[in-house]
C-alpha cells in the first residue's frame, strides 16, 4: 500500500470528459458560476458572523478583519483558479490534492471539506431560523413567532425567560426543501440561485447606500479596541481587542468568504470549465469583497459593537435598521426577507458542494458507492443528497450556530492552505501540464495564501483546534478501516 499514491493528471482529464447516463450533466456558464459563487458567499457570514466577530473579538475593527480575510482568500482563490482550469472535475480541493500530494492527503482534505460544506449548510440553516422568527415578528407581531424551544438547540437558553431549547425545526425545514431542489437538477438549482442572488445583492447595496447617513463616528473610535477579555454566552473566556482580536475576528468572518471554492465543485457540470472556472472563482470573490468591507463599516458605525452582545445578538442587521434608521422600517422588513432568500442560496450551494465532493470520493472508492449513484432521470447524486440531509440536520437541529460556524471556518482554512501548497508541488511534479490559468508569482502567492490562512487558524483558538483534531482522527479511523481497502488507485497499484 502506498499512502501517497497519486491520481495522474491524464486519468483525471479522462474522467472530466466522460459523458453518459452515469455522469453529471453540463449546463453551467461563466455567469452561472459567478452567481453560484456570490450565492454561496453572501449569506450568514455577512449577516450574522459580522456582528458576532465585532461583539466577541474585533469591535469596530471587524472591517480590518474582513480585509485580512479577503487577502487570504485572494491568494487561495488564485491557486484554486489554476487547479480548477487544469483539472475540471468535481471534487474541488480533494481532487487537486489527489493529483499533487497523494491519496492520504486527499482523504484528509475530502474529510475536512465536510466541515466546510456540510457544517456550513448547518450554520446557515440555523441563521435562517433566527431570521424567520424576525420576519414573523415584523409582519405579524410577537404573538406569531415560533416558541424558543422549537427553534433553538438544547444547549441554548433564553436570557429573559430561562426557557431552554429543544430542537431547531425551521432549520430542518429549509434543509429538506433545498435538498429536494438539488435532487431535481443542477439547471433548476442554478436558476433559483440566480434569482436569489439578484435580490440579496440589491438589498446589500441598499443597506450600504442608505445606512451610510446613519453612521455615528464615535462608534468607530477606536477602530482597534484596547486589549481586554470577553466571556461569551457559552461561558468561554478569551482575549478581546488589539490586533490579536482583529486576527481572531478574521478567522470568524472568514466564514463569510466560504463559497468561491464551492464554484470549483461544479466543474464537471460546466460547459467550458477551463475558461469559465477562473472567471467564476475570482469574479465572485472580487464582487463580494468590496461589498463586505463597506457593509461591515456601515453596520459597526450605525450600532456600537457592544449591542451585538445583547439585544442585537440575533438578526443583528434587522436590529440595527429598526433601532437607528428612523423612517426605514420597510427596509428592515425587506432586509429580513432578502436575508432569508440569501441564506437559502448559501445552503443550496453548500449542499451542492458537499454532494459533489463525496461523488468524486465515491468514484475513487474512498467512500461507499451510494454517494456516486446518479438519478436515472435528473442525473444528480440523489442518494448522497438524502444522506447529507440526515447528517446536516443533526447539527442544525441540536448544535448552537456559533460552534458549528467556527468549525466550518477552521476546516475551510485548513483546506485552503493545503490547496495553496499543492500549486507549488504541482509546478514541480508536472511542470509541462497545460494550465489555461496560471497563478502569478509562484511560489510567493501560494506561500502567502498558506501563511495568511495559517495565521487565521491560529487566531481561532485552542478549542477549535481540538475540534479539528478530533474530526481528523475520526476521518483517519474511517480511512484505515474502509477507504484504503477499497481505493481504486490502491487496487491499480
Amino acid at each position: 500500500m502506498n499512502l501517497f499514491a497519486k491520481k495522474s493528471l491524464n486519468v483525471l482529464l479522462t474522467e472530466a470528459n466522460e459523458e453518459g447516463q452515469g455522469t453529471l450533466r453540463r449546463h453551467l456558464s461563466a455567469w452561472n458560476l459567478v452567481l453560484l459563487g456570490i450565492g454561496a458567499i453572501i449569506g450568514a457570514g455577512l449577516f450574522v458572523r459580522t456582528a458576532a466577530a465585532a461583539a466577541e473579538h474585533a469591535g469596530a475593527g471587524v472591517t480590518y478583519s474582513f480585509i485580512i480575510g479577503a487577502i487570504g482568500c485572494a491568494f487561495a482563490g488564485l491557486c484554486y483558479a489554476e487547479f480548477a482550469s487544469m483539472i475540471p472535475i468535481s471534487g474541488s480541493a480533494y481532487t487537486y490534492s489527489y493529483a499533487t500530494m497523494g491519496e492520504f492527503v486527499a482523504w484528509i482534505i475530502g474529510w475536512d471539506l465536510v466541515l466546510e460544506y456540510a457544517l456550513g449548510a448547518a450554520t446557515v440553516s440555523i441563521a435562517w431560523s433566527e431570521y424567520l422568527n424576525k420576519l414573523l415578528e415584523q409582519f405579524f407581531g410577537p404573538a406569531y413567532v415560533i416558541p424558543y424551544q422549537w427553534c433553538h438547540s438544547p444547549f441554548q437558553t433564553q436570557l429573559e425567560t430561562g426557557v431552554g431549547g429543544i430542537i431547531n425545526l425551521p432549520a430542518l425545514l429549509i434543509l429538506l426543501i433545498l435538498t429536494l431542489v438539488l435532487i431535481r437538477g443542477i439547471q433548476e438549482s442554478a436558476t433559483l440561485n440566480g434569482v436569489i442572488v439578484a435580490v440579496k445583492v440589491v438589498i446589500v447595496i441598499l443597506f450600504i447606500a442608505l445606512g451610510w447617513a446613519f453612521i455615528v463616528p464615535a462608534n468607530h473610535e477606536p477602530m482597534i479596541p484596547a486589549v481586554s477579555t470577553y466571556t461569551n454566552a457559552l461561558g468561554n473566556t478569551h482575549s478581546f481587542g488589539g490586533w490579536g482580536g482583529i486576527l481572531a475576528g478574521a478567522g470568524v468572518v472568514f466564514f463569510a468568504f466560504i463559497g468561491f471554492d464551492a464554484v470549483s465543485t461544479a466543474a464537471q457540470e460546466t460547459k467550458n470549465p477551463k475558461r469559465d472556472m477562473p472567471i467564476g472563482i475570482m469574479g465572485s470573490l472580487a464582487i463580494c469583497t468590496v461589498l463586505y468591507i463597506l457593509f461591515s463599516y456601515v453596520l459597526t458605525g450605525m450600532a456600537n459593537y457592544t449591542e451585538f452582545r445583547t439585544n442585537g445578538a440575533e438578526a443583528s442587521v434587522a436590529y440595527a435598521i429598526s433601532t437607528y434608521m428612523t423612517g426605514y422600517g420597510w427596509l428592515a422588513k425587506l432586509v429580513t426577507l432578502a436575508i432569508l432568500f440569501g441564506f437559502s442560496s448559501v445552503i443550496l450551494v453548500m449542499l451542492l458542494g458537499q454532494s459533489r465532493v463525496f461523488y468524486s470520493m465515491s468514484k475513487d472508492g474512498l467512500v461507499p458507492k451510494v454517494f456516486s449513484e446518479i438519478h436515472p432521470k435528473f442525473r444528480t447524486p440523489w442518494k448522497s443528497n438524502w444522506l447529507f440531509l440526515a447528517f446536516v440536520g443533526v447539527f442544525a437541529a441540536f448544535v448552537p450556530g456559533s460552534i458549528v460556524g467556527d468549525m466550518t471556518s477552521i476546516g475551510t482554512l485548513f483546506a485552503f492552505a493545503l490547496v495553496s501548497i499543492g500549486v507549488i508541488v504541482m509546478r514541480k511534479s508536472d511542470p509541462n501540464a497545460v494550465r489555461p490559468f496560471k497563478t502569478p508569482l509562484v511560489p510567493l502567492v501560494p506561500i502567502l495564501g498558506a501563511g495568511v490562512c495559517g495565521a487565521m487558524i491560529f487566531g481561532l483558538g485552542m478549542e477549535n483546534w481540538i475540534r479539528l483534531i478530533i474530526w481528523l482522527v475520526i476521518g483517519l479511523v474511517i480511512y484505515f478501516a474502509y477507504s484504503r481497502h477499497n481505493s481504486k488507485v490502491q487496487k491499480g497499484l
